[in-house]
């Protein structure tokens, strides 16, 4: 008999989606054999204490075998989980996962593994401060209507207004590349992500995309690469203005999206301001 606790299978249940009586999506076949690598012929009286659905049986097994072949099969299953919502294009429930996955580390008696954190993870958690805004490349003037625009971006997170941050992120990013392109203009026309006309002349700075400032301040070394990296949320935020243009692309900006562009709004004003190292 394994030592579940009933928390634990309240976890198990929710992540395998029993509450409906199957297991994942298993069918009658699979379900037998997946039991079979480990020597359990699932579909027996044995296992048929509570009825004769794949949840109840699941139930049944958990009761009368070990821990450490419990452990085994809900640590496959765990596995077979997350590759059903990769290949489905589905976000795994990350909170119930853990859960789970900490119950079969008890199970099997096995350390649970160390996630080891995604570049974005690492970049979202570090520290950046909005810097002095008198020591970016634009007029005072602009640099007060800067100041109103990241408190406006702000309190629309709070409001979740998630849309609106990313078009007040990406106006005050435009906003601030543009002084630095206009106070340093050699610069940022000698470089090979310039774009150009027809002519092959470096087009005027007006008519450079966000996209476009944010390559060429990263390969001149006025802003870090993890800004390029991360700034796909911002880089079209033009283009979602226009309820048609957004439909087409279908953006739809979360709590994580908007999050991602002010903290790459942050990097990038700390950059061009010389506050990061």
């Amino acid at each position: 008999m394994s030592a579940l606790t009933e928390i634990d299978k309240r976890y198990l249940e929710k992540i395998l989606g029993m509450q409906s009586g199957y297991v994942l999506d298993y069918s009658d076949t699979t379900f037998q054999e997946f039991f079979t690598r480990y020597g359990i012929e699932i579909h027996s009286q044995k296992y048929q204490t509570y009825g004769s659905s794949k949840a109840r049986k699941m139930r049944a097994f958990w009761e009368k075998e070990s821990d450490a072949i419990v452990g085994q099969v809900l640590d496959e299953m765990l596995g077979v989980y997350e590759v059903n919502c990769l290949l489905n294009g589905n976000q795994p429930d990350a909170v119930i996962l853990e859960q789970s996955r900490k119950v079969v580390a008890r199970l099997t008696g096995k350390p649970l593994a160390t996630k080891t954190m995604t570049a974005e993870e690492v970049f979202l958690q570090s520290e950046f401060s909005i810097p002095n805004l008198q020591k970016l490349p634009v007029e005072g003037a602009v640099a007060s209507i800067i100041e109103s625009r990241l408190k406006e971006a702000q309190a629309t997170m709070s409001a979740k207004a998630y849309l609106s941050t990313i078009f007040l992120c990406g106006s005050v990013l435009e906003a601030v590349l543009l002084g630095a392109a206009q106070k340093e203009p050699a610069r940022f026309n000698r470089s090979s992500s310039c774009p150009k006309t027809t002519e092959g002349k470096p087009k005027l700075f007006h008519d450079w995309t966000l996209s476009q400032l944010i390559d060429v301040s990263c390969e001149i070394g006025l802003l870090k690469p993890d800004v390029q990296k991360f700034s796909h949320g911002l880089r079209d935020f033009r283009n979602y203005i226009h309820p048609y243009a957004q439909m087409l692309s279908r953006f739809s900006p979360d709590k994580h999206t908007a999050t991602l562009c002010f903290q790459t709004l942050k990097a990038a004003l700390a950059s061009v301001a010389g506050e990061r190292a």
